[in-house]
């Protein structure tokens, strides 16, 4: 089981991390460092063009773009992989999406994950005059000429929205054929479309890990699923229920930080491994109040926690 962070700071939840609303560039870069030497598997950022105003009060009106934190976080680190929880892929044209991603992965030396899903803010798809209804089989339609523009020297793609010919683009990603694509969302259409490509992210993750086995099993029914047995990502951005700490991290003793980390051990090993799992994000470090505090917890969390799951020594 790997290990990924949700980058603090890019978006601003109201009432989560407040010391993280006020993160400037350096703070960003030392965060990215930390999770980067620490051997967390890859950085993830969401994505939302604007907010409705209805969720605003639930999910803030503050979200940086999501193209560009990826490729700030390519420059600021030299390991860690790039991704998205996620992408919503419906909002961009292919072709201006392949070019940014393709100049991503090229930049980050081949680090790239692609984690898409349909969305769900209806108004942000009229803003931008796309189809909300539709906006199923437009992510399908994109992540075809997606991997078109990508693989073949004269692309061309003509489909019920888009018509790309006659183009040459450059840069395609270093990765080959492309980065992994990983699918978010719990419908039947997603998890179909999670069986064509890498991986599964679960997203909204408001159910309990006891649905997931029956929700894998329909993905691995479908023929497309042949041959991905061993490589198929299950990716649960979610932390353990019922595991927490009665202080923040700074104030804990180290009697109960102990007990902490072995309840997280057991909930990975034990409940998300018998699921299948495969990647995770690391606990939601509570009552943390400072960058400076949110980097100790994560090099404490590579130490304690991720070197007993996966055998392998961290800083």
């Amino acid at each position: 089981m790997q290990f990924d962070i949700i980058l603090p700071g890019t978006n601003r939840l109201p009432g989560f991390y407040p010391w993280s609303h006020e993160l400037d560039s350096d703070g960003f870069r030392r965060i990215l460092a930390t999770a980067d030497e620490a051997g967390f598997r890859g950085v993830a950022v969401s994505e939302h063009l604007a907010m409705p105003h209805h969720e605003v009060p639930r999910l803030g009106s503050y979200w940086q773009d999501a193209l560009t934190v990826a490729a700030f976080a390519a420059a600021a680190t030299r390991r860690i992989r790039l991704d998205f929880a996620v992408l919503v892929l419906p909002l961009h044209h292919p072709l201006r999406l392949a070019k940014a991603l393709g100049t991503i992965d090229v930049l980050s030396a081949g680090r790239l994950d692609v984690s898409i899903g349909v969305g769900h803010a209806e108004s942000e798809f009229a803003a931008v005059d796309i189809p909300f209804e539709r906006r199923g089989a437009i992510t399908d339609e994109i992540l075809v000429a997606l991997t078109t523009l990508w693989t073949q020297e004269y692309p061309a793609h003509r489909g019920a929205r888009f018509t790309i010919e006659g183009l040459a683009i450059e840069p395609t990603p270093l990765q080959k054929p492309h980065p992994p694509i990983y699918v978010g969302g719990n419908s039947k259409p997603a998890l179909r479309r999670a069986a064509r490509h890498d991986g599964w992210q679960p997203n909204p993750t408001d159910f309990s890990l006891e649905m997931i086995p029956p929700l894998m099993d329909y993905v691995r029914a479908r023929p497309e699923f042949t041959g991905k047995e061993r490589t198929f990502d299950l990716n649960w951005i979610k932390s353990p229920a019922g595991v927490e700490l009665s202080n923040g991290f700074a104030q804990t003793t180290p009697t109960a930080l102990r007990a902490y980390r072995d309840q997280l051990v057991a909930a990975y090993l034990g409940p998300y491994r018998k699921v299948g799992i495969t990647r995770t994000v690391a606990e939601s470090p509570p009552a943390v109040g400072s960058e400076a505090e949110y980097c100790d917890y994560l090099r404490w969390f590579a130490s304690e926690v991720m070197s007993e799951v996966d055998g392998s020594p961290r800083l």
